[in-house]
């Protein structure tokens, strides 16, 4: 009798292919948030310093690349491992919904797990609010600080400008906090999938990993929004 369902064997390996698509994509926002992370400490060290790092960043790879190269090519790379990472989540998202309409399937539904669905969207949607305010569009959003076109010149400048307003560290900070929880279990799960945890001595600092790079990550994005706000960078 012939069937559109697949086999357990095959339904475990699609499964272990999802997790390790999501793990090897996972890996490389985790680089690219540490170098984002990098960068806006940069904005502690004054306007110039800001302002001529993300100008060489446009300009790096000149004349091999174009102008702005670099950043395209990390744009590219990060649409498709968030495409990657989306579609891997959400097909697992869709496969356990249904396992626990069955009889057989173990009905064991973490809070964590469930953090990981509905953050991972929380911070798709922060991501987007994140590039049409600083990329995509650039409002001038600080009617009380500079006129806009000083804003629109200087990356530092529009990065102060924003921050200057406590409501919209409020959104970063809840963000952060988004991020934090995925990343201190992704981290630890991509490390679970790779086969790094097989004894709890592994298990034990595979989550210390986690909450390491979780606690690092949202401790070095805060600094720069609460030191604008609070004014120890003007």
């Amino acid at each position: 009798m012939a069937t559109t369902t697949l086999s357990a064997p095959t339904a475990r390996k699609t499964t272990i292919a999802l997790k390790l698509l999501m793990a090897v994509t996972g890996a490389f926002f985790v680089l690219y948030v540490l170098l984002h992370m990098y960068g806006n400490l940069k904005v502690l060290a004054g306007q110039e310093a800001f302002d001529t790092y993300a100008h060489h960043l446009r300009t790096f790879g000149e004349p091999m690349l174009p102008y702005g190269g670099l950043l395209w090519i990390f744009r590219i790379l990060l649409l498709g491992s968030l495409i990657g990472h989306a579609y891997a989540a959400f097909t697992l998202w869709s496969r356990a919904g249904s396992a626990r309409k069955t009889k057989y399937a173990v009905l064991k539904t973490a809070a964590s797990a469930q953090w990981m669905r509905w953050g991972g969207v929380a911070i798709l949607l922060f991501v987007v609010w994140h590039l049409i305010h600083f990329t995509i569009v650039k409002p001038v959003i600080n009617v009380d600080g500079p006129d806009a076109a000083a804003i629109k010149a200087s990356p530092y400048t529009m990065v102060v400008a924003s921050f200057q307003l406590w409501w919209m560290v409020l959104i970063y900070l809840l963000a952060l906090a988004a991020l934090g929880l995925h990343l201190a279990h992704g981290v630890f799960s991509a490390q679970q999938t790779l086969g790094f945890t097989q004894t709890p001595k592994a298990r034990a600092r595979a989550k210390g990993i986690g909450n390491l790079t979780a606690a690092l990550v949202v401790v070095g994005f805060a600094i720069p929004p609460l030191s604008i706000l609070f004014g120890l960078v003007k």
